[in-house]
């Protein structure tokens, strides 16, 4: 499934990652999965929220440099290799991942991967077709 994805450049400096969280956490936003990637000057913040179009506009007053991606989410087997499989389905439908993150939940038999893909239409056709659910 497509989600949407704020991503969100900051400085790496002491305090910044937190003042992101309590942005979000003060106007009611919640955060679903995250992933931070840094450098020695910056960071790239990148979230999945339950209200991606406010986070952004909220985000950007507060003076955040901000973007939004499309990425898929897919349910991943939480078993050794499902998260392998995936992979080469996609490797062999010549699909190009940029990055990915994952998340699962306390009760839960499945993994959550967040990826962002060269084709996403494509990914999720791919996807619904090894599974058995069709195009």
């Amino acid at each position: 499934m497509k989600v949407k994805q704020i991503s969100v450049f900051l400085e790496n400096k002491s305090g910044r990652l937190a003042q992101v969280t309590r942005v979000l956490g003060d106007n009611q936003i919640n955060i679903r999965a995250l992933s931070i990637a840094d450098t020695t000057d910056f960071g790239i913040l990148r979230l999945i929220v339950d209200k991606p179009e406010e986070t952004n506009s909220i985000l950007r007053a507060e003076g955040f440099m901000v973007s939004e991606t499309t990425v898929i989410a897919v349910e991943v087997p939480d078993r050794p290799g499902g998260l392998a499989d995936i992979l080469a389905t996609l490797g062999q439908a010549g699909i190009n991942i940029e990055y990915l993150y994952a998340f699962i939940g306390q009760n839960s038999d499945k993994a959550q991967v967040i990826f962002r893909v060269d084709d996403s239409d494509k990914a999720i056709s791919v996807l619904n077709v090894s599974r058995g659910r069709g195009c």
